[in-house]
């Protein structure tokens, strides 16, 4: 696809001082998402001092509809107090189905750690960015990243940088895709300061040697696992959470002592900028950077070598960070999306799953990778089901969702456009309606929906929920064989058996009985694909584990020669037998015949 002329500007860099929100909208107040659900959720680092306050979000909400929102100032980006920012324009294509954003103009004025680094015919080439992973290369080899105090010092600057630019981030977020307050504050706030605290809270636990089971031979010997950070590291972050997608990782990333290179999307704009901008006065410039960059300039940057990447987007674009990957022998985390299929059951408490497959579908605009992509019910459970969806939908949004202050817009025109056609497939029953000028699409539900309608063989990212008719838990379980492994099973029943029949019978990256998108706040769960919709898991420990090198070590005394002498050859069946009893893993419970 052809980009459009270059704006006059250079994409990312605005005032997130000036957001359409502050500065559109005076006197309505949107309350922080509430005590109770904060409370509820979140997760209270032990080292701190525990302080709940109830206070304003400190922003006003827009009354004014997210098409007709002013642009944001422009202002040229100074140098980086600390993280190092890169920036560069152009075009990445992001998770699903998104279509390539705005190309960026010329690079902002800047000196030192806001510039890019100038292709100077280095080790790579002339790659530009060769000499940036060269100086964090360097901080990573000096150990500076290493200590557990200096993991700790960074990780409680990242949370700082969550309370200070609390405002920002909630601002950030509804000039790119009027993000209602409540979602923003819940999963790019709430959601990571969980992250944060349960890995400061256990950080000195998972970083300790893990020593291990020995065998006779080695019984006088120190077996353990060393928890190595593996170096540095690339994260690549999209557009649909853009804080959270791209601190979850970096949260685990420091955590595990490594020195960290993060990509935030180029399509969310002033999240992008936010993180260029924001994020450099907190971390340490020497082992951290932000690199804003298109399809080529991340081309070039995947070009180096790197330790591990963490990539979150579409398959798609994961098989090119797979590729560039594989030319260094990089390990890869891969985070993709997929169709999540959500089976609902003829005994099942019909409102109740109205509620929670509506919330899943339609929260941040069906902008999301876990939302439940289809319904696969029977005729008769349909019939009841669709009364109860419009009667959800009208609960949460109200008669005309789009005056709705909690109902977010697509983020940009070109997934406007692509999600404009994915209503073509089957009959709209709800909703339908679009307005081109917000970027505003209805929550929608479809009906006579075939297997083959492209609606069933892309991710839907927007306010879609299309109904599969199947005959029963057998053929549904079938149709989900059938295609490509999701990211997450949605199952709905009131008898128990059929849960985990669906639960036992089918296979994906994570599953959720009974409701949808819970599963993903829980810090205890790993979150992750399997074959099409990704690979590798985060969250918690987990996220730890992914940027840790698990390096098995044996360390053996000087001494003791004589026993080692069994092992040298000239060898014997004596020696052998000796090396045997004292070498060899014997099944429990097993018996020797004499």
């Amino acid at each position: 696809m052809t980009p459009s002329a270059t704006p006059s500007h250079p994409a990312g860099v605005v005032s997130t001082s000036q957001s359409p929100r502050a500065q559109c909208l005076r006197g309505t107040e949107v309350p922080r998402a509430g005590f109770g659900a904060r409370f509820a959720s979140q997760v209270v680092w032990a080292g701190a001092e525990a302080v709940v306050t109830c206070g304003r979000a400190g922003s006003q909400v827009a009354e004014q509809k997210a098409g007709s929102l002013p642009p944001l100032g422009e202002r040229a980006r100074a140098p980086c107090r600390s993280l190092g920012t890169v920036e560069i324009g152009s075009v990445f294509p992001q998770p699903g189905m998104q279509q390539p954003a705005e190309p960026s103009g010329e690079q902002p004025p800047g000196s030192g750690a806001g510039k890019a680094p100038e292709d100077n015919g280095d080790a790579m080439s002339g790659n530009p960015y060769a000499e940036l992973v060269s100086r964090l290369r360097a901080a990573w080899l000096s150990g500076k990243t290493r200590p557990m105090e200096y993991r700790v010092a960074q990780l409680e600057a990242l949370g700082r940088f969550l309370d200070e630019k609390q405002k920002d981030i909630l601002e950030a977020t509804a000039a790119d895709m009027r993000k209602p307050f409540f979602e923003s504050e819940f999963s790019e706030i709430l959601l990571c300061k969980n992250e944060l605290h349960e890995t400061l809270n256990n950080l000195s636990h998972w970083m300790k040697d893990e020593h291990v089971d020995k065998n006779l031979v080695t019984r006088l010997d120190s077996a353990f696992i060393r928890k190595d950070p593996y170096g540095v590291v690339l994260i690549i972050g999209p557009w649909n959470c853009p804080i959270h997608l791209l601190l979850v990782p970096l949260i685990g990333a420091i955590a595990a002592g490594n020195c960290v290179i993060i990509k935030p999307s180029e399509i969310t704009k002033n999240s992008e900028t936010l993180m260029a901008e924001g994020l450099p006065s907190y971390l340490d410039k020497d082992c951290f950077a932000v690199v804003t960059a298109g399809a080529e300039e991340t081309t070039r940057l995947l070009e180096n070598k790197f330790d591990y990447i963490f990539f979150t987007g579409s398959p798609a674009v994961g098989r090119i960070v797979m590729t560039a990957a594989a030319k260094h022998l990089t390990p890869v985390t891969l985070e993709l999306g997929g169709k999540n299929p959500c089976y609902v059951s003829d005994t099942c408490d019909v409102q109740n799953v109205a509620r929670r497959v509506a919330w899943g579908r339609f929260v941040n605009a069906g902008q999301t990778c876990v939302a439940p992509n289809y319904v696969l019910c029977s005729v008769e459970m349909q019939e009841k089901l669709l009364p109860a969806l419009r009667k959800a939908i009208m609960e949460f949004y109200g008669p005309n969702p789009q005056e709705s202050p909690d109902f977010g817009r697509i983020v940009g025109d070109k997934q406007f456009q692509w999600v404009q056609t994915l209503l073509r497939s089957g009959r709209a029953v709800i909703g339908g309606q679009t307005d081109k000028e917000e970027r505003y699409v209805a929550p929608t539900v479809l009906v006579d929906v075939q297997p083959s309608d492209p609606i069933m063989h892309e991710e839907v990212f927007g306010p879609i929920l299309p109904i599969v008719i199947v005959a029963n838990m057998d053929e549904a379980i079938d149709f989900i064989n059938s295609r490509e492994r999701p990211l997450v099973v949605y199952a709905f029943s009131s008898d128990d058996k059929v849960v985990n029949q669906v639960l036992e019978r089918t296979s994906s990256g994570g599953f959720c009985g009974n409701d949808t998108l819970m599963h993903v706040t829980l810090t205890s769960l790993p979150f992750g694909g399997i074959g099409n919709s990704g690979m590798g898991m985060h969250h918690g420990k987990f996220t730890f584990d992914t940027f840790t090198h698990h390096r098995g070590c044996l360390h053996r005394g000087m001494g003791r020669e004589a026993l080692n002498a069994l092992r040298y050859p000239p060898y014997s069946q004596q020696k052998l037998g000796i090396v045997r009893v004292a070498s060899e893993v014997k099944r429990k419970d097993a018996c020797t015949l004499l």
